[in-house]
């Protein structure tokens, strides 16, 4: 058991940490101004955006960095400490060198690549992409027609936040419609931010709730409600694939992830790959232009890959790779742990921002007393029924082979 002085020493350590990530503001750095939008679209769709980023100041940030170091003992949770400290460290690395060539290779550290192999050593996120692409595209050559009653970002966001007040209650987040945001949305502790201009259909209602609301808003809120752990508050680039994978993995549990969700989150693996290929950003925003609605559309899903990165391609922004990437990682820690009924393990996931790989030191943690149970739940992991007998079926399912069972149901399909 740790001692007092320790306990004293760690909470200090992880306010230092916490108030360093905070200046490391990744996605607000790598932010395009809308004039970039409206010049390219005057150019014709045919010239390659201008962007130039803001200098960053990091030497408050590394001064801080430096005195947490001072602090650092022997203890398990000094070393999980370093390693959140460089965490830390390569979110300042990262925007220092926006629009350089090294921003890539940094990025690549951070979120991984296209062609990164999972857990498993073979699979990679470009793989599941493909195989996703795949089997979209025979329900985009169907007869299935979908018919969506747009809603505006206005409208949408009275309804989140009607939904997130049933919820979160005094500490809802603020509902905001901004035009600074390459994603149709984002969310915070203190704000859900909507893009002005996205339409959006009513099945993305409870896509965003689930993953915006019930994922990334109740972390936040539990992260910064435990008050020796601070650092459980804080959003950098190493907890992104966690977090976003358990965001997913929160619309397909609850069944609300549809065709078009999917094929977003295929499309832009791919053109990462074609960026890091040498694909420059008219080329990607060819390729977003024949697979969306809107040209503006297009030009957003174009501009997640190339922010900081180089618009003439060979470096683009990696990020968008931890969705299918995390939801794997997450599907199957959630898997792991019903299997082997360690469920105070999936409750504890939410008590913060934090990655799957510190589960273990967060128990400890735990133990310790340093980290309090989280006061906000999505309810799928409050029915712990539904998660049991979806991964005890599922568990039983993946253990089977599989060749010679689709071999069987593929003969049904023939027609003599």
């Amino acid at each position: 058991m740790l001692s007092q002085k320790d306990k004293l020493r760690l909470t200090k350590l992880a306010n230092i940490l916490y108030k360093a990530s905070r200046k490391v503001r990744i996605l607000s750095h790598l932010h395009w101004p809308v004039s970039v939008r409206y010049n390219f679209f005057r150019l014709g769709s045919e010239k390659l955006p201008i962007v130039s980023y803001p200098p960053f100041d990091a030497k408050p940030v590394r001064h801080r960095l430096s005195t947490a170091m001072k602090l650092m003992g022997d203890t398990p949770y000094d070393e999980w400490f370093k390693t959140k400290l460089q965490d830390i460290e390569a979110g300042i690395n990262l925007i220092s060198n926006c629009g350089e060539k090294e921003f890539f290779t940094i990025s690549s550290k951070i979120y991984g690549i296209p062609r990164g192999k999972l857990r498993d050593g073979k699979t990679t996120p470009l793989d599941l992409a493909n195989s996703f692409s795949s089997i979209m595209e025979n329900y985009k050559n169907s007869h299935r027609i979908l018919n969506h009653d747009l809603l505006s970002a206005e409208e949408l966001g009275k309804i989140i936040k009607k939904k997130t007040k049933s919820i979160f209650g005094d500490e809802s987040p603020e509902v905001l419609v901004v035009d600074n945001i390459s994603a149709k949305a984002t969310a915070s502790s203190k704000r859900i931010k909507l893009r002005k201009g996205a339409s959006f259909t009513h099945k993305d209602v409870d896509q965003l709730f689930n993953h915006e609301a019930l994922v990334h808003v109740a972390t936040s809120l539990n992260g910064r409600a435990q008050e020796k752990i601070k650092l459980l508050g804080a959003n950098y680039g190493a907890i992104t694939k966690t977090q976003e994978g358990l965001a997913v993995f929160s619309e397909f549990i609850t069944g609300c992830i549809d065709i078009e969700r999917m094929n977003r989150i295929s499309d832009r693996v791919t053109a990462i790959q074609m960026a890091i290929d040498g694909a420059n950003f008219v080329d990607v925003f060819r390729y977003f232009r024949e697979r969306t609605r809107l040209k503006t559309e297009a030009f957003e899903n174009t501009r997640r890959v190339f922010r900081g990165g180089l618009v003439s391609g060979g470096a683009p922004f990696t990020k968008d790779i931890v969705y299918l990437d995390g939801m794997i990682r997450v599907h199957n820690f959630f898997r792991a742990a019903v299997n082997k009924g360690k469920l105070d393990a999936l409750e504890m996931l939410f008590a913060g921002k934090m990655n799957l790989d510190d589960i273990p030191i967060i128990l400890k943690m735990k133990n310790e007393g340093l980290i309090n149970k989280p006061k906000y739940l999505p309810f799928w992991l409050k029915d712990i029924d539904l998660l049991v007998s979806y991964f005890s079926f599922s568990g039983f399912i993946s253990s089977m082979e599989i060749v010679p069972t689709d071999n069987y149901y593929e003969h049904l399909f023939e027609i003599s």
